[in-house]
């Protein structure tokens, strides 16, 4: 399994860490390092990450925020955590730049497929931040638009579990894991890989998903040497 350019999809919520809100600096911190040795083996990287950590439209909507100006505040959060990422990167000197889906110049620049492509060619990591600019899409659908876009050969989702399970692992103790299974059948069986929009998007596309647990230090690493840590989503 080797992949030259991949788009990694990282959680707001794993930014927690032991915290339980905002952003745990070693969590932060681990992510950046992790980022940086498969950077130094040559791979294109593009992030998208979630701002679940600090603010998330959908359960604003249930405490009575306007659903899109809630969407906006997640939007916002996801910025908030692309600059974490990108000062990380910087202190270890990883070259990377925030590109956002609103305009809000000089927080970052605004998004653009061929700028986000031109910037990986020349060995930047490629942060895409607040979502699709839209409300009523998810972080999740952001990755996969964004994957698409660049053109990467595979979504790489980093998430607190180590694959896609037959049922949820922390609440069901005989579900199984898949090492490999089709997009059809994640829907099929309504399994929480990502949400429908967004698994849809990259069946039609032709993205195929690899899920494994970021939290693990190395195993992004490991994922990109080929070891069978995760679960591969494809046709």
């Amino acid at each position: 399994m080797k992949f030259n350019r991949i788009l990694l999809k990282l959680s707001g919520e794993s930014l927690m860490g032991q915290q339980g809100h905002g952003i745990d600096t070693q969590r932060l911190n681990e992510y950046a390092a992790q980022i940086q040795e498969i950077h130094q083996m040559g791979v294109q990287i593009g992030i998208v990450i979630g701002g679940g950590n600090i603010f998330r439209g959908l359960s604003g909507a249930g405490k009575g925020f306007d659903r899109v100006k809630g969407d906006q505040m997640g939007m916002c959060a996801t910025v908030i955590n692309s600059l974490a990422l990108s000062s990380a990167l910087d202190a270890i000197g990883v070259k990377n730049r925030v590109l956002t889906a609103i305009r809000m110049e000089p927080i970052g620049e605004f998004y653009s497929k061929w700028k986000a492509i031109e910037a990986m060619e020349r060995g930047e990591v490629v942060i895409m931040s607040a979502g699709t600019g839209n409300p009523y899409f998810t972080t999740d659908t952001g990755s996969s638009l964004r994957g698409i876009e660049i053109e990467a050969d595979v979504m790489l989702k980093g998430t607190r579990v180590d694959g896609v399970y037959t049922a949820d692992p922390e609440k069901d103790p005989t579900a199984t894991k898949f090492s490999e299974i089709s997009y059809d059948e994640v829907l099929q069986r309504g399994l929480k890989v990502m949400d429908v929009t967004a698994t849809a998007m990259c069946r039609e596309n032709g993205l195929p998903i690899y899920v494994f647990n970021m939290d693990i230090v190395g195993n992004l690493r490991r994922v990109m040497e080929g070891e069978d840590i995760g679960t591969y989503v494809h046709a």
